[in-house]
């Protein structure tokens, strides 16, 4: 009885977990000052990916990453980039080996990225929709 309970809790709790990973929005935002208005998934990547090193006609960019296991950046990768975790870290260490690049500053969490964003007029991050405010502007919506 105990075991079939424990099993009916964690499947609860993935299936909670899936939907609410289903439903949230990602989205891309840069500081209030930029001129920076709008910004493709291609771009995106681009920047978070070390290919760009700059906002198209905005200037330099420097991003900030939610940490490795974070749901959100996860979803990020996989939706703007379309390339997993483990693809993203395979990317970066040639990067960084090579020299050419690198990688995005990590911040602890969506309050960190946000307000490193609102911050910097350089600066880019993404963070789920829900904790958009005004210090931060949105120039691109994953969902």
């Amino acid at each position: 009885m105990l075991q079939e309970f424990k099993t009916w809790t964690i499947a609860t709790a993935l299936l909670l977990g899936c939907s609410f990973a289903a439903s949230a929005q990602v989205v891309v935002i840069v500081n209030p000052k930029s001129p920076l208005t709008t910004l493709s998934p291609e771009q995106a990547s681009a920047v978070f990916l070390g290919k760009t090193s700059s906002l198209p006609g905005a200037g330099p960019a420097q991003p900030a990453d939610l940490p490795d296991a974070n749901a959100v950046r996860e979803m990020f990768y996989t939706k703007a980039a379309g390339k997993t975790a483990a693809q993203v870290k395979a990317s970066w260490a040639r990067l960084t080996f090579s020299g050419k690049a690198s990688p995005p500053k990590e911040l602890s969490s969506a309050t960190e990225v946000k307000k490193h964003v609102a911050g910097n007029v350089d600066a880019i991050g993404y963070i789920e929709k829900s904790a958009v405010d005004n210090t931060v502007k949105v120039v691109l919506t994953i969902e």
